[in-house]
């Protein structure tokens, strides 16, 4: 099992940058792919970005891609996800998510864990 923390979410104003940091617990993380998520208020929780077990692959949906980047720290297991040029339709509670078989999973029902989400706000 990992248990997931996320941190670094906050109110930012449009064209501004933010990092977003998930720190997982256990000796496995290396093991699990990891995902960033989003969910705005009354709507469904969407993909935004993932990563391979080692990092060398990413991938990120269109609306962020350009803008976003994806990393991972395996000796301090860590995963981040750097925004930049924030717009207020990035506005979202984010959420990151491991994933067991290292697939690079564009749908939430196949990511096993996740954190309790950050909250990123961008103002116009």
């Amino acid at each position: 099992q990992v248990q997931l923390v996320e941190s670094g979410g906050g109110l930012v104003q449009a064209g501004g940058s933010l990092r977003l940091s998930c720190a997982a617990s256990g000796r496995t993380f290396s093991t699990y792919a990891m995902g960033w998520f989003r969910q705005a208020l009354g709507k469904e929780r969407v993909f935004v970005a993932a990563i391979s077990r080692s990092g060398g692959s990413t991938y990120y949906a269109d609306s962020v891609k350009g803008r976003f980047t994806i990393s991972r720290d395996n000796a301090k297991n860590t995963v981040s996800l750097q925004m930049n040029s924030l717009k207020p339709e990035d506005t979202a509670l984010y959420y990151c998510a491991a994933e067991s078989f290292g697939r690079l999973w564009t749908e939430s029902k196949y990511y096993n864990y996740w954190g309790q989400g950050t909250q990123v706000t961008v103002s116009s």
